[in-house]
């Protein structure tokens, strides 16, 4: 296999794996969360068996595929943009096939083809090993779909293709799908029931990735808490496991030691979390090994607990504020994240209000915020009208990100004048001569550049900060090199 590189992002160099013997080009984009991107690794690989190299310049591809996202309207409305950029290009270039992957295709369906007349295949996300045999229907001029939701399907077999790689950081899927109804989410309905990846497959994949270069890897689910395998199947029909499986199985704790231990020197990150599921092991085997990041991304959603209830969140804000003081106190100074929602419906000012109290009691070092958008086909759609106004959402929005990015900057100047370990990732998006990374506590760091190279863990002195981002002098490489 060769790699090519492609410096078209500035201070970024992207290695792109390539298959000298394959003559056809791929373009794949994707959009939403860091599975998505996971998948798009995937899709490449199976497809780079087929003949095909990815490439970075749309015009010259002869299969296009979005990998979407349904979480937001907005997200579904980027992508139907997306699309028109890809006809323009298709007319000038008719041989060119178009394809949508992911959530967005999985809740359409058919329906996708019909409302845009680009789209030659339709691929929900436990179906791409089904790719070759879609394209060979539309080679033959036929539209071609399949969105069935897999019980089994995990991609453990598939060693995925790293895209637009810094070849330092990079992300394996531990689990797919998701039980927790959350009225306000699709995913359970675009993705399925949670089942678990076998975690010898995972503990192979974390080694080949060691073995070549990697530096850092992030455990992906829609909630890795929940990850338990005893010999395959759903998460729901554990219950039904022989007493040797029930007996024999691997939970989240466990395999977060497993990947520490088979690694020590590599960084383990996971994401995301669901407070109801995140149990002390957990915390405790965080604590107990120095190469598991100190960072938690732990969604609440709302801080009143008549809204969690309302979503299906199934934990009430004390019990949120026990788990956070849990963290703290056996993980002093790890760093926490948000997700936040404004403006579910039957929102109150003082549930919002609720939620801003929250928010003061954690001081989260950074989130992900944003307004309510009804989503056709989940629990809230059907149960809730939308009633609160849109500028009442993007007033109480607007209030929350004030808070966060207060907090955001209380928690960035604690790092002043103390030395952090830095893994270095690229170049600095504003000056070629300084160094971009992230400390343990997923911050961004930059600093001169001095000696050092991407890959490299160093130790620096924090001397200055902006809410997000913390500014310092390298000392030297750190012993985890």
């Amino acid at each position: 296999m060769e790699k090519t590189i492609d410096e078209t992002k500035q201070g970024e160099t992207l290695v792109i794996p390539q298959k000298k013997e394959n003559t056809k080009k791929l373009f794949i984009e994707s959009y939403g969360c860091s599975m998505n991107f996971s998948d798009s690794e995937i899709v490449a690989s199976i497809l780079q068996n087929e003949g095909f190299n990815t490439t970075q310049h749309l015009e010259e591809a002869d299969l296009v595929l979005v990998n979407t996202c349904s979480i937001r309207d907005k997200a579904e409305q980027t992508v139907r943009k997306r699309l028109e950029k890809y006809n323009a290009v298709k007319r000038i270039n008719p041989k060119m096939k178009v394809g949508v992957l992911g959530c967005m295709a999985e809740r359409l369906k058919s329906k996708f083809l019909e409302e845009e007349k680009i789209v030659d295949l339709v691929v929900g996300p436990d179906a791409y090993k089904d790719l070759p045999n879609l394209i060979a229907e539309v080679d033959e001029g036929r539209d071609a779909i399949n969105v069935i939701l897999s019980k089994e399907e995990t991609y453990g077999d598939i060693s995925p293709v790293r895209l637009n790689s810094n070849g330092v950081t990079a992300f394996v899927s531990i689990t797919r799908g998701c039980d927790n109804m959350c009225t306000f989410c699709v995913v359970p309905f675009t993705r399925g029931r949670e089942r678990s990846r076998d975690p010898q497959s995972i503990i192979e994949e974390i080694n080949d990735l060691w073995a070549k270069g990697y530096k850092e890897i992030t455990l992906l689910g829609q909630n890795v808490d929940s990850y338990l395998w005893y010999g395959g199947g759903l998460k729901k029909d554990f219950e039904k496991a022989s007493d040797f499986e029930k007996a024999t199985a691997t939970d989240f704790a466990k395999l977060l030691e497993l990947c520490a231990k088979a690694q020590p020197k590599m960084r383990i990150r996971f994401s995301t979390s669901n407070p109801q599921d995140m149990h002390l092991e957990v915390i405790e085997t965080m604590a107990k090994y120095d190469n598991i990041c100190n960072h938690i991304h732990l969604p609440v959603q709302s801080g009143s607990n008549r809204i969690l209830k309302a979503m299906n969140r199934l934990h009430t804000r004390e019990e949120y504020f026990t788990l956070i003081d849990n963290i703290k106190k056996i993980i002093p100074g790890c760093a926490i994240s948000q997700d936040m929602i404004a403006g579910f419906p039957t929102e109150t000012e003082q549930d919002h209000q609720d939620t801003l109290s929250l928010m003061e009691y954690v001081k989260y070092n950074f989130g992900y915020m944003f307004t309510y958008s009804e989503r056709p086909g989940t629990l809230a759609e059907r149960k809730f009208e939308d009633d609160i106004p849109e500028a009442t959402k993007s007033r109480r929005l607007s209030e929350i990100i004030a808070l966060q990015l207060k907090h955001s900057e209380y928690r960035t100047r604690q790092f002043l004048n103390t030395t952090v370990e830095v893994l270095i990732e690229k170049e600095s998006k504003k000056s070629n001569q300084q160094w971009s990374g992230r400390t343990q506590h997923n911050i961004v760091c930059v600093f001169p550049k001095a000696d050092y190279k991407v890959g490299d863990f160093v130790n620096v002195n924090v001397t200055d900060c902006t809410k997000a981002t913390l500014i310092g002098e390298a000392i030297g490489l750190s012993n985890n090199n």
